[in-house]
This record gives C-alpha cells, sequence and structure tokens, in this order.
C-alpha cells in the first residue's frame, strides 16, 4: 500500500470537520474537484469508503469516524513539533491562531494588536472571533493556538490562565437613570434582552437573575450587544452588558448605565490552550499583555 500522506490526512481531517466538500476545500486553500481527487485516493490506498456523500452534507463511515479521531492525533502532534523548535528560539515569533468571543473581542482585540506589535513584534497575529463552544472545538482540533474567555471552561485537556474580572453593568432606558437599581428578583419581572443561545455571557446574566425557564414574552433576543443596547434605547426592555463594552455600545444609545451594589454579577476573563502546547511558556507571556490591556479597560 502506497503511504498515506500528510497532505491527505489533513484534507480528510478538514471534510469530515466540516462535513462539507466545499467548506473544506476552501479551509483547505484548494478547489473542491482537487479535494474529492485526493479522499478518493486516500479510500483507494485503504481499500475501504470513508465518507459518505450525500447531496447536501458528508457523513462518515465507522472507519471514517476512527480514522478522523486518528488523524487529528496525529496532524496535532505534527503541528506541534514546529512549536517545540519555536518555544526554543528566543523571542515569541510566527503565526499566532488566537480566539476570542464576541462579548470580548470589539473591546480588547485592537489594544491587544496594538501591544503586542509593540512588545513582541516578530509575532504574526491571526485572530478568530466566535462563541465559546466553537473556540474550545477549534482548540481542541488544533486549529487554534490560544483563546480568550470567560471562565472557568473546565475542558481537562486545557490550560485556564486567569487574567482579570469584570463586573456587569445595567443598562436601561434614559428616561429611568433615576429609578433604584433593581436586584436580581425585580430583574426577573422586567423585560430583559438577552444574546442569542449560545453565548456564555446569555447564560451569565440567566445565572445572575436566577432564571432558569422564563417565558418567551419576557425575555427578547439580539446577536450583538450593540444590537441589545440598541433595543434598550428604542424602549424595548433593559439589558446587562459587561464593564468593558460600555464606552462603545452606550455612547450613540439614549440609554443609562447602572452599576449593581455589592456583589455585583462579574465574570473572570482568561486564556485557555492545550496543555500539550509546546509553546505554552510564550503563551503567558502573550496572557500578561493581555492581562495588562485588560486592566486598562
Amino acid at each position: 500500500m502506497t503511504n498515506i500522506t500528510f497532505k491527505q490526512l489533513r484534507y480528510f481531517e478538514a471534510l469530515a470537520r466540516h462535513r462539507h466538500f466545499g467548506r473544506a476545500a476552501e479551509a483547505c486553500g484548494i478547489s473542491q474537484p482537487a479535494l474529492s481527487v485526493q479522499i478518493k485516493e486516500l479510500e483507494a490506498m485503504l481499500g475501504a469508503v470513508l465518507v459518505e456523500r450525500g447531496a447536501r452534507q458528508v457523513g462518515l463511515t465507522q472507519l471514517g469516524d476512527t480514522l478522523f479521531e486518528r488523524s487529528r492525533r496525529i496532524l496535532t502532534e505534527v503541528g506541534e513539533l514546529g512549536d517545540l523548535a519555536r518555544s526554543a528560539s528566543g523571542p515569541f515569533t510566527g503565526q499566532l491562531r488566537l480566539g476570542m468571543i464576541p462579548t470580548i473581542a470589539p473591546y480588547l482585540l485592537v489594544p491587544v494588536i496594538s501591544a503586542l506589535a509593540t512588545r513582541t513584534p516578530g509575532l504574526e497575529l491571526h485572530p478568530r472571533e466566535t462563541v465559546t463552544r466553537t473556540l474550545i472545538a477549534d482548540l481542541l482540533d488544533a486549529q487554534l493556538d490560544a483563546a480568550i474567555v470567560a471562565l472557568p471552561i473546565s475542558e481537562p485537556a486545557l490550560e485556564e490562565y486567569a487574567l482579570f474580572e469584570e463586573d456587569f453593568v445595567l443598562v436601561r432606558p434614559q428616561s429611568e437613570a433615576n429609578a433604584r437599581v433593581p436586584g436580581p428578583d425585580k430583574l426577573q419581572q422586567m423585560r430583559l434582552l438577552l444574546l442569542e443561545e449560545g453565548h456564555c455571557f446569555r447564560d451569565q446574566a440567566l445565572s445572575y437573575c436566577a432564571i432558569t425557564d422564563a417565558p418567551p414574552r419576557t425575555l427578547m433576543e439580539g446577536s450583538s450587544l450593540a444590537t441589545l443596547v440598541q433595543m434598550v434605547g428604542a424602549g424595548l426592555g433593559v439589558t446587562l452588558i459587561p464593564e468593558m463594552a460600555v464606552p462603545l455600545e452606550t455612547r450613540l444609545a439614549p440609554v443609562s448605565v447602572a452599576r449593581f451594589p455589592t456583589p455585583a454579577p462579574a465574570r473572570r476573563i482568561g486564556m485557555v490552550w492545550r496543555k500539550t502546547n509546546p509553546l505554552a511558556e510564550k503563551l503567558m507571556e502573550v496572557a500578561e499583555v493581555v492581562r495588562e490591556v485588560g486592566a486598562s479597560k
């Protein structure tokens, strides 16, 4: 049997991860026909079918599932060989694939890029903004080097490095600026605007308000903090946002901002990476830069 190449494993892993030839080809930077040829060659080498080709989505056979898990481990270990060399070569240089959740990225990413450019000029930052569960999956699949998220993550394969804590604030219409700040019990009775499902900040806000099963009419959803604040300005309800978002999101909206009494709702921001990543020591240096930026917000 002809030896399987790392290129073929990488293409198959991308197809198994995306479950779609077009998206997998785009992720690999090749054409869809070229990807299809490589997958067929891999199947011919193994003498077995790996993927079930559907009209809209790709499925994996039993052997395909097994090869997917093995190929992920192999590609991660091979990728970390290069990181091992980078970890021993002085200043942190080369590519850094850094993820951030959407309730952090708009407020922290630009100053972090600026700070890293000054402190580690040889570092090439490749940021990715998406929800926590996707960032964790990408970390475990070695598609990211590190991610800035709300802790805890509680994933055994990941190292968690706490950076700073941040309070939540209440955003309500300008007409309510002098009203008493409601406690969690009162917030339960108000029309609370939240981020849509999948955002960890939504879960944190619900937890503070002790809401577990609210009637749909009492909750309204938005796709971003900016949308929520604009909805508040239109008189549709109230919302909670992290303190770092206040200067940007409330600047042009007719809303008022109120701080909760102690103990205020808060979140702990941290950076996470794979425990097996040889760049762990270098990533801690990056984390310290992020900590300094976060402390200045």
